[in-house]
């Protein structure tokens, strides 16, 4: 009975989840089998083609090329980048005085809390030809340069870098301080130093969070489109065309909305095994705790 009555509080979110997500799943699916197109016949007539997206996807040499774009802009500006600044500006923060914490952690939050769109624009300014960072360089004797043609892929992970970390240093503070302090004490107590006491006591006890933080970051980034699409829409050429950028292009750009379902198709498994990953590492972690 008890068991009935928690399902139906939970109902109307599932409902909602179900209208909102399952569905657009649902018709991506069933779109990246047929032809259908943003205009022409085959917009409001698409026929069924089986797997003809899918096989043409796996020979496009444009494919492979974001998908190892997208690789990475996560791993290097997610998983490495964000999440470690993020810790680390946490651990800094916790020691720093009150105002000097507050001016780092606002400025920090601030990148966060600004509209992608904005945020884009803003570091598209900074990175332009004649953008902040060049006159800043000019400034010193320093030749510039023309850092979203010739280095897109460095731009547009170091916006990333600028505006995400907010995220996961939020997710650390709130995570080291729940640490018992009496544990950090009684280590301190017993000789060890401040590195110590950080790896043989806070990152043990923050573990289950680290996981957390490193899943929603990675499917955070994965799915990043305003950002790329403001600084480069993927250029020049395909140098920063990543799988999101990519299915926009071939669906909206090109109006082959079939080939562009399935492109987002193959981004959910991939995201699903992210997520698999990290649900199945956090539930051992779980299982550790507990014991």
């Amino acid at each position: 009975m008890h068991t009935a009555k928690r399902y139906w509080t939970v109902l109307p979110a599932i409902v909602l989840m179900a209208v909102f997500m399952l569905g657009p799943i649902i018709w991506a699916f069933y779109g990246s089998l047929t032809n259908v197109s943003l205009s022409g016949p085959t917009a409001t007539a698409p026929a069924f083609v089986g797997m003809k997206n899918y096989s043409r996807l796996f020979t496009d040499p444009s494919f492979p090329r974001s998908v190892w774009l997208t690789v990475i802009f996560v791993v290097v500006s997610a998983i490495i980048a964000q999440n470690f600044l993020g810790l680390a500006l946490a651990v800094l923060l916790q020691r720093a005085n009150k105002i000097a914490g507050k001016f780092v952690s606002t400025a920090v939050v601030a990148a966060w809390v600004m509209p992608e769109m904005v945020a884009g624009f803003a570091c598209y300014a900074f990175f332009s030809k004649e953008g902040t960072l060049n006159q800043i360089l000019s400034f010193f004797g320093v030749h510039g340069s023309e850092w979203l043609y010739l280095f897109p892929m460095f731009a547009v992970i170091l916006a990333n870098i600028w505006r995400g970390t907010a995220f996961s240093m939020m997710n650390y503070q709130a995570a080291i301080g729940e640490v018992d302090r009496s544990l950090t004490e009684a280590a301190v107590v017993d000789g060890a130093n401040a590195w110590q006491v950080f790896i043989h006591i806070t990152v043990p006890v923050i573990k289950q969070t680290i996981v957390t933080n490193l899943m929603l970051i990675t499917l955070q980034t994965m799915s990043a489109f305003t950002l790329i699409f403001v600084m480069t829409s993927g250029g020049p050429g395909d140098k920063s065309t990543t799988l999101p950028v990519f299915a926009y292009k071939v669906a909206f750009k090109f109006g082959d909305i079939g080939y562009g379902c399935a492109i987002a198709v193959v981004m959910l498994f991939i995201g699903a095994i992210f997520g698999i990953v990290y649900v199945n590492a956090l539930k051992d972690e779980k299982g550790v705790t507990n014991e």
